[in-house]
């Protein structure tokens, strides 16, 4: 049949592979990890194999879809416009890098942040195999937007990158210092910005910084709700946390993250 189209879920190389009808409509994914083709209508078989054979790899398994969960089902109804699980770390700072018109000081902590992002994200997207799930460049309105919103056994955590810049970094309990900079209100900022997600996803969310490359941190002893991420130990502290959300939890989550209707503000999504 022609016109079925191939759709990535999640970011490049690891989601789901999604094959659609040109009306939009699902008859079969791909799952990479599983190596296994879900086929949702048994009559376009044929051409499901044929439109998916450049992506297969291996021995492929190829069946009906088990029971979908509840957040199959919403992944299934997402509008690819509305999913922000392709999102790149730093997706909104390399926007701004191609299109903007900021000068040349700038354009040099854009690219600060960006690659601070980039190595956060990376590392973040690593933990996958172990439960976890990332977004990137979740957006706020009126707020900005959450560098990172991770998901997984110890929790869900939102998080602000911060280049460190091979310096001390000092965390109070309203403003953040890097060196001689300017105090940045980052404290201020992760804490609003959880309470925010928490109102969304209607879950308890942790407000966290990762601060990379700082030669050391020093945080206030006040400090207690925040949770100060340092590579390359950041990571590890994660997964060897307590474990408080379950497997089935962690898919639900993401599949309500994920949508950009989420976010909206409640007069905006009614």
């Amino acid at each position: 049949m022609r016109g079925l189209k191939v759709l990535p879920s999640g970011r490049p190389g690891r989601g789901r592979l999604y094959v659609n009808l040109p009306d939009g409509q699902a008859v079969a994914w791909y799952d990479r990890q599983a190596n296994r083709i879900s086929v949702l209508a048994d009559d376009h078989r044929e051409a499901i194999l044929a439109v998916l054979r450049p992506y297969l790899s291996g021995t492929v398994s190829i069946g009906p879809p088990p029971v979908p969960t509840g957040a199959d089902l919403r992944r299934l109804a997402l509008p690819p416009d509305a999913d922000l699980a392709p999102n790149r770390p730093g997706e909104t700072l390399l926007g701004e890098l191609e299109h903007g018109s900021a000068g040349t000081r700038a354009r040099h902590r854009l690219r600060q942040d960006l690659a601070a992002q980039q190595r956060m994200g990376d590392a973040f997207d690593a933990l996958e195999p172990d439960g976890w799930r990332t977004l990137h460049c979740v957006p706020l309105p009126g707020l900005g937007s959450i560098d990172h919103l991770l998901i997984g056994p110890a929790g869900t955590f939102c998080v602000r990158t911060i280049p460190g810049r091979r310096q001390r970094a000092a965390v109070g309990d309203l403003l953040l210092t890097v060196g001689r900079a300017e105090p940045r209100p980052d404290p201020r900022w992760i804490r609003r910005a959880a309470a925010r997600a928490s109102l969304a996803l209607t879950a308890r969310v942790t407000p966290a910084l990762a601060l990379v490359d700082a030669s050391r941190i020093d945080k206030a002893p006040t400090v207690r709700d925040i949770r100060i991420l340092h590579p390359p130990t950041a990571t590890p502290d994660l997964t060897g946390s307590p474990t408080t959300l379950k497997p089935p939890e962690i898919e639900s989550l993401f599949a309500q993250a994920r949508d950009t209707r989420t976010w909206l503000p409640p007069h905006t999504n009614a």
